[in-house]
């Protein structure tokens, strides 16, 4: 059984997960409206993946007799300046996450509950991969510049990115 301290904080990554969803669905709006589909479905599949991570820790809330708990999302940005700007965001918001998910590691282990401590493991590891992917795609827009033809190549690229459920 989670005890409280755990459950809210559980709670609050919940609702952090489904931001994520919201912002990345935000952004994938904003290149389809910028006939970038290629860049639209990168974050459509950053949005799936979110939604993903936001249930498997609700599945594990409810799996340890706990109470998962919606709360109101704040908005979120609906335009950037530039393809490498989306992805800079992006990347600073996953370090925030990455943040946040050290801090929940940290109190479990601190409330000695290893099997929520074990759990975020898997999300630790996602994390990493999160991070290098949006780094090498902000290395590429550096790369290109303002390019068209750049561009062009890596909007094709980003729309060969399927949705796989992570194993969470």
């Amino acid at each position: 059984m989670l005890n409280k301290k755990i459950e809210d904080a559980l709670n609050e990554q919940i609702n952090a997960e489904m931001w994520s969803a919201y912002l990345y669905l935000a952004m994938s709006m904003y290149f389809e409206n910028e006939g970038r589909s290629g860049f639209a479905n990168w974050f459509r599949v950053q949005f799936q993946e979110e939604q993903a991570h936001a249930l498997a820790l609700i599945d594990y809330v409810h799996a340890r007799n706990g109470r998962a708990v919606l709360s109101p999302i704040a908005g979120v940005p609906e335009k950037w300046d530039s393809a490498r700007d989306a992805f800079i965001a992006t990347l600073e918001h996953e370090q925030k996450v990455t943040s946040m998910i050290h801090n929940l590691y940290a109190m479990a282990e601190a409330e000695k509950d290893f099997a929520t401590r074990q759990k975020l493991n898997t999300f630790i590891a996602e994390q990493v991969e999160e991070e290098d992917n949006v780094r090498k795609i902000i290395d590429d827009l550096t790369l290109v510049g303002t390019d068209g033809t750049g561009l062009f190549q890596i909007d094709r690229e980003l729309a060969s990115r399927t949705f796989v459920a992570p194993t969470l």
